[in-house]
């Protein structure tokens, strides 16, 4: 009996204490913590540039983002795999596929490309990077100089191949060898779509265990993220304090905020004037109509960073409240959570030619026009949770040549960016419902159900449910 009592003792006063800890974690949002994270790496940056010690930051404290960096990395792969497999085998039948999935697809594919080219557009004419001084470069570019150089001989090289070189890379020769190069995903993205497209095609029972493999590995994925992303604010705190002693200069701050500023207003213009005007055009609902039927929605997006936790809201606004077919809602909703990343897709636009400005880097056209194919493409594989748009970020500086440290760059400030790209991604989804609904002739008006009519409609829908 003592023992049991000491036993139960030693839980109460010490693992019931973790357990008061961890709630009040979780009462603070990740992206507090982040922001936290930074104020923390920037001020342990500048003191120990005053006191002399930066070589304690370089060894004790950047190693820890560093390992951030890399379990981004090592969870990018993964991470296309399943989510693209999975969004593209749920479609389930290709006739559907060549009809309704098919109007689907390239409207997610077309919006979310003049997302990206938007972003590319404004990045070029503001250059947020543009405003770092010669010797801040100097030291950034001394910093990265190994992968700089790798960036030189490559852009020699490629321009000694001919002119559809580009598109002879996308099919790769060898899946597992694509799989070790970030510089080789396009490949990667396109072997998971033929494996997408053969789950399709061969017979369900045949489907089923490597459909439900895929399933249970995106699941698993989507966790792996959700733990590495609990590591996120102790990563920016160290890139930001190796950052300010590597070079501690006002300007890099300045250009942030320039940068945040580019791709707000890239937001802006997509949520409050390319869908509606879109959806007015093609559709003949008014723009308040649109902007009043889905801005439940964004604000929930807003506050979880999450398409796939917006998804239930996004459903109810777009059948109830705009006038789309449950049939097409409960298809294009669904994958767009899961491939449809505009505001994702634009960010890693500006974020990738701004990191490349901050090193001065110059990118010619050709660089950015594999800016604009890989983070269209590769925004399909993104996840609809906080913080895997930074996974593919890397990917994309990588097909573009960018030295991926410069992630350090940016990270701090992602979270409150998270927040607003993941309106325009639940945005661009209600959009294009609207578009394949009016397609198929399937778009009505309003049908709002009232709470008080719900449950006899539910209860005959259950009784009649086949056995």
């Amino acid at each position: 009996m003592p023992e049991t009592h000491g036993a139960q003792g030693i839980s109460g006063n010490g693992i019931s204490g973790i357990g008061r800890i961890r709630p009040m974690l979780k009462k603070i949002p990740l992206h507090w913590q982040i922001l936290t994270g930074m104020a923390a790496g920037v001020l342990i940056g500048f003191a120990a540039d005053r006191l002399g010690a930066q070589q304690f930051v370089r060894h004790w404290i950047k190693p820890f983002g560093t390992i951030f960096i890399n379990l981004l990395k090592m969870i990018a792969v993964p991470l296309i795999l399943a989510s693209l497999i999975k969004g593209t085998s749920d479609m389930k039948d290709i006739g559907r596929l060549s009809r309704m999935g098919g109007r689907t697809l390239v409207l997610y594919l077309l919006t979310t490309a003049v997302a990206v080219a938007l972003g590319l557009v404004i990045v070029n004419v503001v250059k947020p990077g543009a405003g770092v001084t010669p010797a801040t470069r100097e030291t950034l570019l001394r910093a990265y100089a190994g992968e700089a150089g790798q960036r030189i001989s490559t852009a020699q090289a490629e321009q000694e191949k001919g002119p559809l070189q580009p598109l002879v890379d996308i099919i790769p020769d060898n899946v597992f060898a694509a799989t070790t190069d970030n510089r080789r995903m396009l490949q990667v993205i396109f072997f998971a779509l033929l494996v997408g497209v053969g789950l399709m095609l061969v017979a369900e029972d045949k489907a089923k265990p490597v459909k439900d493999f895929f399933d249970g590995l995106n699941e698993v994925i989507l966790r792996l993220v959700d733990l590495i992303m609990l590591a996120a604010p102790v990563g920016v705190m160290a890139l930001l304090a190796a950052l300010m002693t590597e070079s501690p200069s006002a300007d890099i701050l300045v250009s942030l905020v320039w940068y945040a500023l580019c791709v707000l207003a890239g937001l802006a213009v997509l949520v409050l004037l390319f869908y509606p005007l879109l959806v007015q055009t093609f559709t003949g609902k008014s723009y308040g109509f649109f902007v009043r039927g889905i801005l439940p929605a964004q604000l929930v997006a807003f506050s979880t960073s999450s398409s796939a936790a917006t998804l239930p809201v996004t459903m109810e606004r777009v059948q109830e409240h705009l006038g789309v077919h449950e049939e097409v809602a409960s298809f294009v909703l669904p994958v767009g959570a899961t491939v449809n990343m505009d505001g994702t897709a634009l960010y890693q636009g500006v974020a990738a030619v701004f990191i490349a400005q901050v090193l001065g880097l110059n990118l010619d056209l050709g660089d950015q026009l594999s800016i604009l194919l890989t983070a269209t493409l590769a925004s399909i594989g993104a996840a609809a949770v906080p913080g895997a748009g930074l996974v593919i970020l890397v990917i994309v500086l990588g097909a573009a040549g960018i030295p991926q440290e410069g992630l350090a760059l940016i990270f701090a400030i992602d979270r409150p960016l998270d927040m607003c790209r993941t309106v325009a991604n639940v945005t661009s989804d209600a959009c294009v419902s609207m578009l394949v609904a009016h397609n198929l002739g399937l778009l009505g008006e309003p049908h709002e159900r009232r709470l008080d009519d719900f449950y006899p409609k539910h209860t005959a829908s259950v009784s009649e449910t086949p056995e």
